[in-house]
This record gives structure tokens, C-alpha cells and sequence, in this order.
């Protein structure tokens, strides 16, 4: 039967031996007393919780999903997610990386970013409820008036009340510029939100006491397209003098949608009609705050991805340890037993270590780049914070791109090693791999982040972040250049940073004179950059295995073997998706429509 264990050791790994994120804590005021010891005890608990409270409730979110009472509009959540919730913020899991101003535990990112690694592997629908408050909090803790950040940051913080983002319509998904909701001005500093929003996670529910919903909606005088768009605070309780839910807000969740996956998660239809809201930021400068919040979600994708993919390995390599079939080509194996465990298979390691690869990968990568985000708002030396901004803004399309496409790879293999069982809901494998489909699709598609990697942020600024990507990379691995057997991982890495930086000319000087260059060349060229990235988390990993491969601990042997996997198995695909980004749209563009 389906289990789940937090990968404790190699989260460890990562935050320790590879990131050292206690040293690199110590040059931030906020954060120098946290020590090794303290991350790891948050985790080890944030661990129980996961596996013991989330998990078992992971299939029964699947298999009840979400009820919706057509005339109250009222949402109920599978059994026992409600109850989890109360444990969740009474453990004030829910502000462990907000401001202490706030009533938040002030913890890095890095950590939050572990923990919600393990809460996704647990139960990605339960934990997409107060994930999505992360993003209200960031977005309202940038561009929100000091009145309301201390009515509504202490409440998301607590996890009293939730979040949602509702920016999607019914005719407008990625283009914005074309939404339609209306914001009329009362004339008391309010305004009457009217308009209806579609795809809306967690956008109604029993779990919380109100849910504040940030919309983007268009004042009467404002221009056309994206410099139109302003944001409002809509909540379904409108706070009363004392801060506390008062009047029900002329806000209704509609329909909740019947989906492939995520079903414990209510994805609504949210119908606002002459609601109140009050504006966030400037008047048609809604996308600026928005985008804060997209951001955040989009990283947050990225982590549900690593979350599923762990956890589908971990189901998949025990079944292959267990499961019996057939015998090894080179010889039994198991002569005391019937047949070989599967494990003994080339093609069954083959899926195992693909599995393997890509999640320890994603798990270093992502972990970076939170820490990077820790340096990019909390470090005292200002060039410092706008060179990891710089970073975070790089890879924060890779991080949702590349993790989800390869997530959804990783579940679709665990569930092949089970063969005929994984198809079968009651091992738990064909629920992580609809759950997993949907990563590559929210927040953005894998589409668009291939377009905001390429044409906004390494072309619109003539590859400058890229540049500091490869400098950052060389400078991490220098400690091990030195070291004959590193030229085995080194050697690879080096050849394909040369390559993006070749790749990368070539795309901006054909894109120049025809645009759609950067559309043909995008989807590649993001799997490209994924690689490179994935090889230096490898090139690291292998760096600090081979310094203590001879310890007796068999881990650092794993890491090697896994790292040497990867190279010869999965890096060759970079050469496959620089030719596809070099052969241009011209294949793509000169069929006439009617020929399709």
C-alpha cells in the first residue's frame, strides 16, 4: 500500500553539506542565530506532520473531493481536511517563513521551501489551501497600505483566513489585457467588483474563517490591455471595526469544476456581483502586485512537482524491491525465491534512476534558488540582493517549466515500474500522475514560462542575467576544479554552458528579424537551461560525494552512481533540444492553416 517517508537525509544533504545555508544565514541580521540543528528539528517535525496527518488523507481528498451547495454557494472539503487545517495553524506551520511583525515565525525561505516540498508529497490538493495565502501575503506585503497589512497579514500569517488570486475569466486566460471584471467607485474609498472568475484554487471553502480574494478588475476610465488592470482586495466577510468577519460579501463560488486531478482542492467559478473591494496599490498598476503573487505561486508549482515526484519514487522503488518477475538476464539472483524482484531489470533501474535524478536535481536547484530569494530580501549589502534578484527572476520559469515537465515524467514511470497495479487506484500511483499533469499547466503554462525564460529574461536584457546564472555556477564548483575526478561532471557542465552562450547569439540575431523565432526556439531552449542547471546541481553534488565516498556511509556512493546516471542517461537530451531550438519556425510557420 501507498507510504511516504520525508526524505530527511538528503534534504540535509542539500541545506548542508551542498548550500551550507547556516553559514550563508549568518550574513543576514535576521536570520544569524539559526544554526544547523534548529533547521533540522523544524523539519523533523514538519516531517510527522506531513506523513502522519496529510498523507493518510491524500486518497480520500481523491476519491470524495470537494461538495458544492448550489444555492448557498457554500464549498465542504473531504473528511478530515478540515481538522488537519485546525492542527496545521494551531502548530503555526502556516507563518513559519512570515514576518515575526506579523505574528510569523521569521524563518528563511529555504526552510519554508523544505517544508512545503514534504507537505506536497503528503497531499497536494490539502496543501494547495494555505499555499495560495503565501502569495495574498507576499503581494499585500509589498504593495499594501499600512491599514491593510495589519488588517489582513496577521490573519493570513495565523491562518485564520486564507487567500486566493482570481485573475482568470472565461475568455481570458494568459491574456489579461482583454479581462472584463469592473471595479465602480462607491465614494467611500471602496469599490463594487463585478465579474466573473473561473479556475479559481481554494477559492471557497469550509476550512478558514474568511478567504480574502485579490482581483484584478478594470475602473471605469481605464485604458485598454495590461495598463488597465488594478487590483482589489475582496473578501468574503467584510471586516467589521473590530477587524473581525462581518457581512457576507456579494461573492459566490458558482460551480466548483469536476477535474482529472487535485480533486480535494474546490477549483471554483467565483461570481462577483457588486462586491466590495478596496484597492491595492496604485489604480491601474494592478499587474505590478499581481505578478508578485504569480511569482510566488509559480516557485510554488515547481515544489509541488519535486513533492510528487518523491514520493512516487519512493512507492515505486519499494514495489520493484518486492515485486517478483521473471529472472535477471545475466543470472538468478534470487535463487531462494520464484523469480528476481524486478529491480534486477536494466529498464526497471533505467525508470528508478530517471525517477532518482531528476527529483534529487530539483530538490538542490529549488532549495538555491530559496536561498537566493533569503539573499535577495534580506541581505545588507544592496548589490548582493540585486544580483540574487537577478537569479530568482532566471530561474523562476525554469523552476516551474523544467521541474513540472520532469515531474509528470518521474510519476508516469513510477507508475509504469507497477505495471498493471499502478493504473489501479488503491496503490496510489495513477492519483499522483493526474495530479502532477496540472503543474505544467496553472500559473502559467510550461509555454508561457519558455517564453518569459527566452524573450524576457535572457533576451531583454541581452543575456545579462544568464550571465551572472553561468558566473554563480562556476564560482560554486571552483572548490572542486582542482580535482581530476570531478573532469568526468565537469567536462559535460562546461561544454553545455559554452553552448548556451552560442545557442543563445544565434536565437537573438535570427529573432531580431523575425519574432517568431523566439516562439519556435522557446520551449527547447527552456529544457536546454534546465539541463545546465541540472548538471551543475550534479557537478556540486558529485563534488562533495567524492570528498566522502571512502566515509563507510553508502549514501555518497548513491549520490556518485546517480550523478554518473544522469550524465550519460539524461544529459544527451540537451543535444537534442539545442538542434530542435537552432532549426527555427520556418517548419512550423509555412504550413497554410487550411492544410492542417
Amino acid at each position: 500500500m501507498p507510504t511516504y517517508t520525508p526524505p530527511l537525509r538528503d534534504m540535509q544533504f542539500v541545506l548542508h553539506e551542498m548550500l551550507h545555508v547556516e553559514n550563508v544565514l549568518k550574513n543576514l541580521p535576521q536570520h544569524a542565530d539559526i544554526d544547523a540543528e534548529t533547521i533540522d528539528s523544524i523539519l523533523e517535525e514538519g516531517g510527522k506532520f506531513c506523513a502522519e496527518v496529510l498523507y493518510p488523507l491524500n486518497r480520500v481528498g481523491d476519491t470524495e473531493g470537494c461538495k458544492h451547495d448550489k444555492q448557498t454557494g457554500n464549498v465542504t472539503t473531504p473528511t478530515g481536511f478540515k481538522e488537519a487545517y485546525k492542527q496545521f495553524v494551531e502548530a503555526g506551520w502556516g507563518g513559519l517563513g512570515m514576518d515575526p511583525n506579523y505574528g510569523g515565525q521569521g524563518l528563511p525561505h529555504v526552510v519554508h521551501s523544505a517544508f512545503m516540498e514534504m507537505m506536497n508529497s503528503a497531499n497536494q490538493a490539502w496543501t494547495m489551501y494555505p499555499g495560495l495565502s503565501h502569495g495574498a501575503y507576499n503581494a499585500l506585503s509589498a504593495f499594501g497600505t499600512p491599514e491593510q497589512k495589519n488588517l489582513y497579514l496577521p490573519k493570513l500569517v495565523s491562518g485564520e483566513w486564507t487567500g486566493t488570486m482570481c485573475l482568470t475569466e472565461p475568455h481570458a486566460g494568459t491574456d489579461l489585457g482583454i479581462l472584463k471584471t469592473k471595479a465602480e467607485p462607491q465614494g467611500d474609498g471602496t469599490y463594487a467588483i463585478t465579474g466573473t472568475k473561473i479556475f479559481i484554487s481554494a477559492g471557497e471553502h469550509d476550512m478558514s474563517q474568511n478567504i480574502i480574494h485579490l482581483v484584478l478588475a478594470r475602473l471605469p476610465d481605464a485604458p485598454a490591455g495590461t495598463k488597465g488592470i488594478s487590483l482589489f482586495i475582496v473578501p468574503k466577510f467584510v471586516p467589521d471595526a473590530d477587524g473581525k468577519p462581518g457581512a457576507r460579501n456579494a461573492v459566490k463560488c458558482g460551480a466548483i469544476e469536476h477535474k482529472m486531478g487535485i480533486h480535494g482542492n474546490a477549483t471554483c467559478v467565483m461570481n462577483f456581483d457588486g462586491a466590495i473591494g478596496t484597492l491595492v496599490g496604485a489604480p491601474n498598476k494592478g499587474l505590478n502586485a499581481m505578478f508578485v503573487m504569480m511569482n510566488s505561486a509559480r516557485l510554488g508549482v515547481g515544489m509541488q512537482s519535486v513533492g510528487l515526484a518523491e514520493v512516487a519514487y519512493q512507492n515505486s522503488l519499494a514495489y520493484a524491491k518486492e515485486r517478483l518477475q521473471s529472472r535477471s538476464l545475466t543470472g538468478t539472483k534470487a535463487p531462494n525465491k520464484p523469480a528476481d524482484p524486478i529491480i534486477v531489470h536494466p529498464d526497471v533501474r533505467r525508470m528508478l534512476l530517471t525517477q532518482k535524478a531528476y527529483v534529487e536535481a530539483a530538490r538542490a536547484f529549488s532549495y538555491w534558488a530559496g536561498l537566493a530569494i533569503d539573499l535577495e530580501h534580506k541581505h545588507p549589502d544592496e548589490a548582493v540582493r540585486k544580483d540574487n534578484a537577478d537569479l530568482v527572476a532566471l530561474l523562476t520559469p525554469v523552476i516551474k517549466g523544467f521541474i513540472t515537465d520532469n515531474g509528470y515524467e518521474s510519476t508516469t514511470l513510477a507508475m509504469q515500474v507497477l505495471g498493471g497495479h499502478g493504473y489501479i487506484a488503491e496503490w496510489g500511483l495513477e492519483q499522483h500522475v493526474r495530479d502532477a499533469r496540472i503543474n505544467m499547466i496553472y500559473e502559467g503554462t510550461n509555454t508561457i514560462q519558455a517564453l518569459d525564460l527566452l524573450g524576457r529574461k535572457v533576451l531583454g536584457d541581452m543575456g545579462a542575467k544568464l550571465m551572472k546564472l553561468g558566473k554563480a555556477m562556476q564560482e560554486a564548483l571552483k572548490p572542486f576544479a582542482d580535482n581530476p575526478a570531478m573532469q568526468e561532471f565537469l567536462a559535460p557542465f562546461n561544454a553545455l554552458q559554452s553552448e548556451v552562450q552560442r545557442l543563445t547569439m544565434e536565437i537573438g540575431q535570427k529573432a531580431m528579424k523575425n519574432p517568431d523565432e523566439v516562439g519556435a526556439a522557446a520551449v527547447p531552449y527552456l529544457r536546454v537551461i534546465g539541463h545546465l542547471v541540472f548538471s551543475f546541481a550534479w557537478c556540486y553534488a558529485a563534488g562533495v560525494a567524492l570528498t566522502r565516498q571512502d566515509s563507510g556511509d553508502d549514501f555518497y556512493k548513491a549520490k556518485l552512481a546517480t550523478a554518473r546516471f544522469y550524465f550519460a542517461k539524461l544529459y544527451p537530451e540537451s543535444a537534442f533540444h539545442i538542434g530542435a531550438a537552432r532549426s527555427g519556425s520556418s517548419t512550423l510557420m509555412a504550413m497554410d492553416e487550411a492544410l492542417f
